[in-house]
């Protein structure tokens, strides 16, 4: 593994720790309908990250640990805040994916981070079609 796969591996890897933090925040003050949403999303990212300590580790390269805290990039106090924290992180992990597209050395690499680019895709269309955002998906997600 090159070290600009590995870079970008480790980038994805951040932004999915970041991800199982938010969506923590994000069930703290999701609506009352919202909670299996949001208890599958923590999950998707909680095995994505699981996948990636594991992808990274079964190549004999290492993988970082989460930081100690996260800072949300706007205070989440309302379901409306709720799910626009959730459309950043869906935004943000699927740029870090793209870049794992745009750096993968193998055809595994590139499929795991193709599927995962898709997963946040999916998620943050969900959560813009909470918010009443249309169109709820965009072209070429992930692209900065």
């Amino acid at each position: 593994m090159s070290g600009t796969e590995q870079q970008a591996l480790h980038d994805a890897l951040a932004a999915e720790y970041a991800a199982v933090y938010a969506y923590g925040l994000i069930a703290a003050h999701a609506g009352a309908g919202q909670s299996r949403t949001v208890g599958q999303y923590t999950a998707e990212h909680r095995a994505r990250r699981d996948a990636t300590v594991d992808a990274l580790t079964g190549k004999g390269g290492t993988a970082p640990p989460p930081d100690p805290a996260y800072t949300v990039p706007i205070p989440v106090s309302d379901p409306d805040t709720a799910a626009q924290l959730a459309i950043v992180v869906e935004t943000d992990t699927a740029v870090a994916w793209r870049a794992v597209v745009e750096r993968a050395e193998t055809e595994t690499t590139r499929r795991t981070a193709i599927d995962a680019l898709t997963e946040c895709a999916g998620r943050r269309a969900v959560w813009q079609g909470i918010r009443g955002i249309e169109p709820a998906t965009t072209a070429f997600p992930g692209q900065p």
